[in-house]
């Protein structure tokens, strides 16, 4: 992807000026970003991936001014009827399950994988949407089908209707209003309130993106460091022999006080461990996901990175569905590629190390990459 080239998909202008501009700033509309929508799959097939176990999906209906929330999986019958109005299905992680969405999504990869989440699809029959409400996380609302009319404005009041399985703001207060047709995208920042409805029948694509919080990933990273500390031979016992008889024998002693501060700052004084940590935990898979090890391995040719695969890395690593591995030299500049473009030619596939070429076997083992180059 050049990130200097203008392109339609984000109004004509190019990836990098979109994040200078816009990217956790401002809002954007972008009028005909994918001319004329597109087809994602049916909506027959879009009712069967719902009634499947392994697929995130929710049912939303509004009625009467009351809300009810139902979670998946949901049969074809717990899906109320096309003239209904004022329903809504949510699909999560579509790109998953479906090639066309997980192509969609990589038209996106010019923000890092590392903070890229899913693309969730939004079914609504006429007067469908989940209300207004606010995301913690940046979103492209592209629509695929149909027309969709969203209204925006900033969160200033976040407090939420009571007694609703839904987060419904109690207080929105618009400042725009669009009517989106098939093609046109929005893009909003974290803290900026919407609320969308269809205008008959429609479907919206939204591709959300990740952003752990501060306190979530750092207790992650802790855990998994003292985890990795804990089977570490040799550990060093606390000893006191200079502690005098007390009079106080509930009290903490100063001293182990500062022997439990030290072994914290040696779990996070390691910053090539932290790394690592840290690369393991951002390509972890989401929930839930599996892979299907194919007949055989490869042992010539290109090879692709299975839809489901997350494959980031450092200076150091290379990260993969949650494993870590070191590289250096040619190999690391081969697998960087096979992470950036999510594919490796059967040149490039030749020149990597024997030692290499037997890592990405194990993987095409496992399901995560497949032979051959689309």
């Amino acid at each position: 992807m050049d990130i200097l080239l203008a392109t339609p998909l984000l109004g004509g202008i190019s990836p990098q000026t979109f994040m200078r501009r816009h990217w956790q700033k401002k809002p954007l509309l972008i009028r005909q970003a994918v001319p004329g929508g597109m087809e994602l799959l049916s909506r027959t097939q879009l009712f069967e991936l719902a009634a499947r176990d392994d697929v995130e999906s929710r049912l939303v209906v509004h009625e009467a001014g009351a809300w009810t929330l139902r979670h998946g999986p949901l049969k074809r019958s717990a899906i109320p009827s096309l003239k209904r109005p004022r329903w809504t299905l949510l699909v999560q992680g579509l790109d998953l399950h479906v090639e066309a969405a997980h192509a969609l999504l990589q038209r996106f990869r010019f923000v890092p994988d590392a903070r890229l989440d899913d693309l969730m699809l939004s079914y609504a029959s006429d007067g469908g949407g989940v209300g207004p409400h606010v995301d913690s996380y940046d979103v492209f609302l592209l629509q695929v089908r149909g027309r969709r009319r969203w209204r925006i404005g900033r969160a200033r009041d976040t407090r939420c209707v009571p007694d609703v399985p839904l987060k419904i703001l109690a207080h929105f207060e618009p400042e725009r209003e669009w009517l989106l047709e098939a093609g046109d995208m929005l893009y909003l920042p974290p803290g900026w309130a919407h609320d969308g409805v269809a205008e008959a029948e429609c479907l919206t694509a939204s591709i959300g993106f990740r952003a752990p919080g501060r306190d979530e990933i750092g207790r992650e990273l802790l855990q998994r460091l003292l985890d990795d500390a804990e089977a570490a031979p040799g550990d060093v016992l606390y000893r006191d022999p200079k502690q005098a008889a007390t009079s106080e024998p509930a009290r903490i002693p100063s001293e182990l006080r500062a022997f439990a501060l030290e072994a914290m700052q040696r779990a996070l004084a390691d910053e090539r461990a932290l790394d690592c940590t840290l690369g393991e935990v951002l390509s972890e898979p989401k929930p839930g996901v599996w892979f299907d090890p194919p007949a055989g391995a490869p042992d010539v040719g290109g090879v692709t990175l299975d839809r489901r695969t997350r494959m980031l890395y450092d200076a150091h690593h290379v990260f993969i569905n949650g494993e870590s591995f070191r590289a250096g030299g040619r190999d690391a500049k081969l697998m960087h590629r096979l992470a950036d473009q999510r594919s490796l030619s059967e040149a490039d596939h030749g020149r990597l190390s024997a030692e290499a070429r037997a890592l990405l076997d194990g993987w095409a083992d496992d399901g995560w990459l497949h032979p051959g180059v689309p």
